[in-house]
């Protein structure tokens, strides 16, 4: 197949994509990579139809990268993730939206252009996470205390883009982050960015079936197919606090292989859908991810039912 990878300067030398690019390319695939925000791109050439079976995105949430993949989307191409599904995770304020609209347990949200403003919000909701709405990464999370905490020093009155805020879930401190490869689920854990002076080594663990299902709603929700989900298991029950679009996987058996495979046979979908399938092994695809392609693609090792398996398929 020909895929057009968007990778962005943040990610240019981390394995995720670099090693699933050169996977693809091992395994005897095209792929291109541009790099938006770091040269002249002439659009009339760059999004072409007919030159790519799909494309990829890999950047932060505030950079050009999601408006070339729309661009894409636009004249009728295959992306991966779909570019709309991205845009519904990208923009924090739209995915809290649309996560309450479908019941997901997610904590209620706040939005406002300057953080002095959320002094408005009653004090027994504090203390408050406030983060950038087009945040990624971690980036400018904050947790706040008291509404005397809610403008850092020296950035009173500071035009910010749009924030949003979240009363803070009481939880250990250690986040569990769950990542959807192909319909397969694998959770993993981690210090919260929130605590960092609890450090905890970043290890695969045992998925529930609930984290599980909640984890299925979320892709359903957005319309996702390779994705992350960020939740802490509050008093209440486990809550959804943040939905990334193609993240690291880190942890994940196999994680560059699996994603790999999964790209193409998204690719292969989205072309086969759209009645545009073209590139050398197109024709050649089954639907079975273990089934024989014209470059017989390796098969994955079964990983342990307790760490990893589809939802119907947890104790």
């Amino acid at each position: 197949m020909r895929l057009c990878f968007l990778v962005e300067e943040q990610y240019r030398h981390d394995g995720m994509p670099v090693d699933v690019i050169r996977q693809l390319a091992a395994w005897g695939h095209r792929v291109d990579v541009v790099r938006p925000g770091g040269s002249l791109l002439r659009l009339s050439e760059t999004v072409r139809a007919g030159d790519h079976d799909a494309w990829v995105l890999k950047t932060v949430s505030g950079g050009p990268g999601l408006t070339l993949l729309e661009a894409a989307a636009t004249i009728g191409l295959t992306t991966v993730n779909d570019a709309r599904a991205i845009r519904g995770v990208r923009d924090k304020a739209l995915a809290a939206v649309v996560a309450e609209r479908h019941g997901l347990p997610v904590p209620v949200t706040y939005a406002a252009a300057r953080p002095e403003e959320f002094a408005e919000i009653p004090e027994t909701e504090y203390p408050l996470v406030v983060k950038p709405a087009d945040g990624s990464s971690g980036r400018a999370v904050r947790l706040v205390p008291t509404p005397d905490e809610l403008t850092p020093p020296g950035r009173e009155g500071a035009g910010e883009g749009l924030l949003i805020a979240q009363p803070y879930v009481p939880n250990t401190g250690v986040d569990l982050k769950v990542y959807c490869v192909d319909g397969e689920f694998f959770a993993t854990e981690r210090c919260s960015p929130l605590h960092p002076d609890r450090p905890r080594r970043e290890r695969q663990v045992p998925l529930t079936a609930e984290v599980a299902a909640i984890a299925a709603e979320v892709g359903a929700a957005y319309g996702l197919d390779l994705y992350g989900v960020d939740v802490v298991l509050g008093p209440d029950g486990p809550v959804v606090v943040d939905v990334n679009d193609f993240p690291s996987f880190r942890q994940v058996p196999d994680a560059v292989a699996r994603v790999a495979w999964a790209i193409l046979r998204l690719a292969h979908a989205g072309t086969q859908a759209s009645g545009a399938a073209s590139g050398p092994y197109a024709s050649s695809y089954t639907s079975s991810p273990y089934g024989s392609s014209a470059l017989e693609l390796p098969s994955l090792p079964a990983e342990p039912a307790s760490a990893s398996a589809p939802v119907g398929g947890i104790a």
